[in-house]
């Protein structure tokens, strides 16, 4: 669905690189320390904090997704995207203040799991951490690149190119300081965008009418959480979702560092508050999709239904802010993957081979997962499905290993290690087996097997060795 020309598509991602590039340049100095580069002096207040990890839990398809779900699953579809994805912040908030009072100093969990057990376990982590940041910003890139090249029909290498680019440009000089500032702004033109086009189609539509029509989506089938077609949307979506996403942000440095940049009696409300940001998003987005569902308009992608709504009920000009919104959710998340990965490598890595320029370090560090995430997006053939099974699993095996370790000081080395390595060698076979042949019960069954044998195995070890 082409809804610009490439010439006007090339103006937009002008636009949006000058607007972020300059208030980076000339709000923020370039950063010349370590401590400023990586976890900006640990000063951020909570309105910036909030703001940030909302924007970066926005990432990309995130802005399809709700309205997808609310056209083709209705409301249930819709609560099992958005409630799992609101009460993982939530959850993890308090593990975020226990990590800055366990590591009030440091920098990525993978350090702190050296300091904790081993360096055997901290490589675990560090293979973990990175290969969720790389297969993230590569996912970004395909997904997000996909949907921008299909409306405005420039080429998708060259989308993913110009993309990377914006989001490398402002890194790369004031590092998390400059993501964080990014992302205040991303998140105020994501929210206004919602909350200025929703209202507007809806009342053009016909009022709450309208959203009531297709409250049981497209089908009108979808009425009940746990029974009827409900159940077939949990065993199927909401169940492996929940556990996805509430592995989310244990298994990423991306919330590991603002845990860290966050002033320490602002952690926890901070995330509390990103989450409720977070929320209002896709609750604002998912009208689109009930609106939709609930007249005869015949929808040509679901994926983009969201976007179909706006061209049929408003004018052909509110396009525009909702491809400003779609490169705001993509780069948002794109930047914080980039501070992400140069964490670990200004930190974990520079001091394993003893550097004295620690800022060397995380600043190729992003050059180089830049290039990498750019081959790995361009590869033919390459799908979504590929890098999320890759990165769900590694981030699903260190979830309960990392809670126990946050919450008992009787966690042992080898339970840790031979978990997440257990996990990971049983869970990802069938969990890809479930992917590829679309067999819902065998994902769920992969998902549980990751999580659960990671942390089985870590408290028999311990209480083994601990006896």
């Amino acid at each position: 669905m082409q809804v610009t020309s490439p010439i006007v598509g090339w103006i937009w991602l002008l636009v949006f690189f000058l607007v972020m590039f300059s208030m980076a340049y000339f709000t923020l100095e370039k950063s010349k320390t370590k401590e400023n580069f990586l976890v900006a002096d640990r000063s951020l207040g909570l309105r910036r904090s909030s703001f940030s990890i909302a924007a970066t839990w926005i990432w990309a398809p995130a802005l399809f997704i709700a309205a997808q779900l609310a056209y083709q699953k209705g409301w249930v579809g819709l609560f099992w995207f958005l409630v799992p994805n609101i009460l993982c912040l939530v959850i993890f908030s308090e593990f975020a203040y226990r990590f800055r009072e366990k590591l009030p100093e440091g920098f990525t969990l993978s350090e702190y799991m050296l300091k904790r057990f081993s360096e055997r376990v901290q490589n675990l982590y560090m293979v973990e951490l990175l290969g969720l940041a790389i297969c993230s910003f590569a996912v970004q890139l395909l997904a997000g690149g996909l949907i921008f090249s299909t409306l405005t029909g420039i080429p998708f290498m060259q989308v993913t190119i110009a993309m990377s680019a914006i989001a490398l440009s402002y890194s790369i000089m004031s590092g998390i300081s400059a993501s964080v500032l990014t992302d205040h702004i991303q998140y105020i033109i994501i929210a206004l965008a919602a909350f200025i086009f929703v209202p507007w189609v809806v009342i053009n539509a016909g009022g709450f009418d309208a959203i009531r029509a297709g409250w049981n989506g497209v089908s009108g089938q979808y009425t009940s959480l746990f029974s009827g077609s409900g159940a077939s949307v949990f065993f199927s979506f909401g169940l492996a979702t929940t556990i996805g996403l509430l592995a989310g942000p244990f298994g990423d440095q991306t919330f590991w560092q603002r845990a860290q940049s966050t002033k320490k009696e602002y952690v926890r409300r901070a995330f509390v508050f990103g989450a409720i940001a977070f929320g209002v998003i896709p609750l604002f987005l998912s009208g689109l999709g009930f609106v939709m569902a609930g007249t005869t308009i015949k929808v040509g992608s679901a994926q983009l239904v969201n976007l179909q709504a706006v061209l049929h009920y408003l004018p052909q000009w509110t396009a525009v802010p909702f491809v400003f919104m779609l490169l705001c959710g993509l780069v948002s998340t794109l930047d914080s993957a980039l501070c992400a990965i140069s964490s670990i490598a200004g930190g974990d890595i520079a001091d394993r081979v003893g550097s004295k320029n620690p800022m060397l370090f995380a600043r190729v560090s992003m050059i180089v997962a830049v290039i990498g995430a750019l081959i790995i997006a361009n590869v033919p053939g390459m799908q979504i499905l590929y890098l999320f099974l890759f990165y769900g699993t590694l981030r699903a095996s260190v979830l309960i290993p990392t809670v126990m370790t946050l919450l008992s000081e009787k966690i042992a080395e080898a339970g840790v290690f031979w978990g997440i390595l257990l996990s990971i060698g049983i869970g990802l076979p069938i969990f890809a087996y479930g992917n590829f042949n679309k067999i819902s019960s065998i994902i769920v069954l992969g998902s549980l097997i990751t999580v659960c044998t990671s942390g089985l195995v870590t408290y028999v070890v311990s209480r083994r060795m601990k006896a």
